[in-house]
């Protein structure tokens, strides 16, 4: 990821009128608490409480065992929404407000739109960069910009395949190396009346996820504003291969992976695969007799080009900009992400995606899995997968927009327009959009 900075986040001739019509809420105004004095921690003896607000499931069984051995510094867990069903709107009001939570989870990709409007710390001036080298860098970098460090990276989403052997076997098929392979092993199903996977034309973030393991950057900042290509030739690649295979229907379209059809589909042998992220393991899971029928093989890849994997999702906690006490902060979020009993605590009670920190996957990931046919996968495949990224790819201010307007286009599929075309188009708007909030951005020269 090329490093940027909140200058160029704004992009040139950013105004403040601009900069406050950056959410859809209220903003708490231009006034950026990493301009004033960096508060000192606690003194000895003080008792202060913390408040983490978040989407995951019984974290205050996680913030638990961290308060039994600190009494003097407790965590306070409040459950909001997931980020885009009304949790983030709940934060920016909060912020408008001058209040909200000591920690809040954001997504890696939502982290420049908060630091557009002010709302989270530089964590580095509380010490974060010494926490540096405990974590996945590629994580650590979409966390970090020039001028400072915008969260503590929570987990992610490295990618695989998960697949139904027996239904491979049919057609006397393997697990595909590339993505040629699979789509050979695509046609094969279809004559045996399954198909290989969906491909969810209504959320772009899967396609994203294969653009970006091909060598695609879409967006990047400079000094003089931000720089856009959505049609350079890995997204390209992507997209025609993504147009023939649903022309041949090769892939299930009218349903996407976990939906309430996929599971009826997986269960009868009629969806043979899932490229997903390493989260996916636990909804799997929920494949009606599924025990001992999956296994888990490295993401396909595009032949000579390209990354080994990719990542799809991703949390931080972010220590927001009212808090008091960003040091202890900082403190309770690395304890919690690096640390074996706060991972362990994760996994066990809020079921996180992967863990962040290359040392500790935790005690659970360390072992055989009895559903996926005793294979110890996630030392066998997704540790490895988090070292094949592609740590050119940064994110953008206006990121969950880019991605609403790209499924739009791409559900136009269904009407006859081409994957190819629609990235054309749904570039256009992405423009439109970065200029239509005051952002300086310009078409990449070919």
């Amino acid at each position: 990821m090329t490093p940027l900075s909140r200058r160029q986040l704004l992009g040139a001739g950013l105004s403040s009128a601009a900069l406050a019509m950056l959410t859809g809420c209220a903003t708490p105004g231009t006034t950026s608490v990493n301009s004033q004095p960096v508060i000192a921690a606690a003194s000895g003896g003080e008792k202060i409480t913390l408040k983490y607000w978040a989407w995951l499931k019984d974290l205050q069984k996680v913030a638990d065992v961290w308060n039994a051995s600190h009494p003097n510094v407790q965590v306070e867990a409040v459950w909001i929404p997931g980020g885009n069903d009304g949790g983030y709107q709940q934060l920016y009001a909060a912020l408008a407000a001058g209040g909200g939570p000591d920690i809040g989870q954001v997504e890696m990709r939502s982290i420049p739109e908060f630091m557009l409007v002010n709302g989270l710390v530089d964590l580095s001036r509380y010490g974060a960069d010494d926490y540096a080298h405990l974590y996945d860098q590629t994580l650590w970098s979409q966390v970090s910009y020039v001028d400072g460090v915008y969260g503590i990276p929570q987990d992610s989403g490295p990618m695989a395949l998960f697949y139904q052997p027996a239904v491979f076997e049919t057609v006397g098929g393997a697990p595909p190396a590339t993505w040629d392979d699979w789509l050979v092993l695509a046609r094969e199903l279809r004559g045996a009346d399954a198909y290989i996977d969906c491909f969810p034309l209504a959320d772009a973030s899967f396609f994203a996820a294969l653009a970006t393991q091909a060598g695609a950057n879409w967006l990047r900042a400079e000094d003089d504003g931000w720089v856009i290509n959505m049609t350079d030739e890995a997204t390209l690649q992507v997209a025609r291969f993504f147009d023939g295979a649903i022309d041949e229907d090769l892939v299930e379209t009218g349903y996407a992976a976990y939906s309430p059809a996929w599971f009826a589909a997986a269960a009868k042998g009629q969806i043979a695969s899932v490229v997903t992220a390493s989260w996916g393991d636990a909804l799997i899971e929920g494949v009606s007799n599924g025990s001992g029928k999956w296994e888990v093989a490295p993401m396909p890849t595009w032949g000579d080009s390209g990354y080994g994997s990719s990542y799809m999702g991703g949390s931080t906690a972010a220590v927001f900009a009212n808090s008091a006490h960003p040091k202890e902060a900082l403190e309770f979020a690395v304890w919690m992400t690096t640390s074996q009993e706060g991972i362990d605590a994760m996994i066990e009670n809020s079921g996180i995606g992967w863990s962040p920190s290359p040392e500790t996957i935790g005690s659970k990931r360390q072992q055989p899995s009895e559903f996926f046919s005793g294979q110890n996968y996630n030392e066998e495949i997704f540790v490895p997968a988090t070292e094949q990224q592609n740590t050119d790819w940064s994110w953008w201010p206006t990121t969950q927009q880019s991605f609403n307007i790209l499924s739009d286009g791409f559900r136009q599929k269904a009407s006859g327009t081409s994957l190819v075309d629609s990235l054309a188009t749904s570039e256009k708007l992405v423009m439109k959009s970065f200029q239509n909030k005051g952002l300086s951005i310009r078409k990449e020269e070919s």
